[in-house]
C-alpha cells in the first residue's frame, strides 16, 4: 500500500508565499516518473496546476505561470510546489498526484487560503 502525504498548506495574505510538499510512504517499489499538483476551489472542477515528468519537462496552468514552481528532490523522494505572489483566486484544496510505475496515487489534499 502506498499513501501520499501532503503538507504545507495554510492561510496567507495576498502577495505571500507558501511551499507545499508531497511524499509517498508505505511499500514503494518504483520511482516517481510523473508528479503533478491539482487544485479544486469550492464549486469548481479540479484543475491541473503544474506537472513534471521524470525527464524534467514541466508545464503549468496559464493562471500560475511565473508564480508557481514544481520541483522534486530525488534524494528525499519529495515533490514540492513553490507558490509565490499568491492571490485570493488561488484559494483551493491542493492535491498531489504521483505516478510510480504504472500506478497513480493521490494525496488527501491540503487547504490553501489566500486572504485579500
Amino acid at each position: 500500500q502506498v499513501q501520499v502525504v501532503e503538507s504545507g498548506g495554510g492561510l496567507v495574505q495576498a502577495g505571500g508565499s507558501l511551499r507545499l510538499s508531497c511524499a509517498p510512504s508505505g511499500t514503494i517499489s518504483s520511482s516517481i516518473n510523473r508528479m503533478a499538483w491539482y487544485r479544486q476551489a469550492p464549486g469548481k472542477q479540479r484543475e491541473l496546476v503544474a506537472i513534471r515528468t521524470s525527464g524534467s519537462d514541466t508545464n503549468y496552468a496559464d493562471s500560475v505561470k511565473g508564480r508557481f514552481t514544481i520541483s522534486g528532490d530525488d534524494a528525499k523522494n519529495t515533490v514540492y510546489l513553490q507558490m509565490n505572489s499568491l492571490q485570493p483566486e488561488d484559494t483551493a484544496v491542493y492535491y498531489c498526484s504521483l505516478r510510480m510505475g504504472i500506478f497513480t496515487y493521490w494525496g488527501q489534499g491540503t487547504q490553501v487560503t489566500v486572504s485579500s
